[in-house]
């Protein structure tokens, strides 16, 4: 990394940003309207999660459809995954048409009150529900992180609906006001909630809220894409720095190129080979 000063008296001075040549970049979420966000965190806040309706358009959700129904060729491997549920990973590799839903900038505008700078995409992936699929099993999306609860989220999520999402076609369930939990963990006497919204609409939540993909009663498939986030000094879920090519690094935004890595946790997380990683990108850079 390129400091700015060429000398460090004490820890305090490693805790800002020390690169350079790559200095921190802004979220699009500082667009976001403030009172929209603020009543936006105040019901994540209160229930742990909030329907942000309608934020992508019919051309949106045309394409990112046209896109992924292709790379549908696939159902879950064990009960967690569903037996009866088509997912893709790697997705950024496959199509830009999903970038929309990973940078949207009121998401980012969440996420940027919620974590420190820099926080990281931990997860992206398509996920379409077939007729037929049961229940999925309530669970939260950070708990493999080995901290006890209660505590704040360490992760957040969003899921999308490219269909419309109903209580009989597999909406997500979730369970209000779970995520002030301790070690508690649902019964069958806790009452899931089916987030119930109109396709191009998502779901934000964050990691300690109890939740799980719905049974799909009806006779179509519910599609919809996920993406998650974490606190940049954790590990991600997916390791986007080895699955995701350099080419197409350089093609996503500048948001969701700083949440897969290619940037700098003070004073020093993330660096390669002592450098700021975004070096890799540059002309006449060492090979994938």
């Amino acid at each position: 990394m390129s400091h700015v000063n060429d000398k460090v008296s004490s820890l305090t001075d490693l805790t800002g940003d020390l690169a350079g040549t790559y200095p921190r970049t802004a979220s699009s979420g500082a667009a976001v309207d403030e009172d929209v966000v603020r009543t936006d965190l105040a019901a994540v806040e209160r229930d742990g999660y909030v329907i942000l309706p309608d934020l992508l358009s019919s051309a949106e959700l045309d394409a990112i459809r046209a896109d992924v129904t292709p790379l549908l060729d696939r159902t879950g491997r064990n009960n967690f995954e569903g037996h009866t549920t088509q997912r893709v990973y790697s997705v950024l590799n496959k199509t830009r048409t999903c970038d929309v839903i990973a940078d949207h900038p009121r998401v980012l505008a969440l996420l940027d009150r919620l974590f420190l700078p820099n926080y990281l995409l931990s997860m992206l992936q398509v996920i379409n529900i077939l007729p037929g699929e049961q229940a999925q099993l309530l669970h939260t999306d950070d708990s493999f992180y080995p901290i006890p609860r209660p505590r704040a989220p360490l992760g957040a999520a969003t899921i999308w609906a490219i269909d419309d999402f109903t209580a009989e076609n597999g909406a997500t369930d979730v369970v209000p006001g779970s995520h002030t939990w301790d070690d508690r963990v649902p019964d069958e006497s806790v009452r899931r909630e089916p987030v119930v919204m109109s396709a191009g609409s998502c779901v934000f939540f964050v990691g300690t809220l109890w939740h799980g993909g719905g049974a799909n009663r009806s006779d179509a498939p519910r599609l919809a894409l996920t993406a998650q986030y974490c606190e940049p000094w954790l590990r991600p879920q997916e390791a986007f720095t080895l699955s995701t090519t350099r080419d197409t690094v350089r093609a996503v935004s500048e948001d969701i190129r700083r949440m897969l890595g290619y940037s700098i946790h003070p004073p020093f997380i993330g660096q390669v080979d002592g450098m700021h990683p975004k070096r890799l990108l540059e002309p006449g850079a060492p090979p994938v």
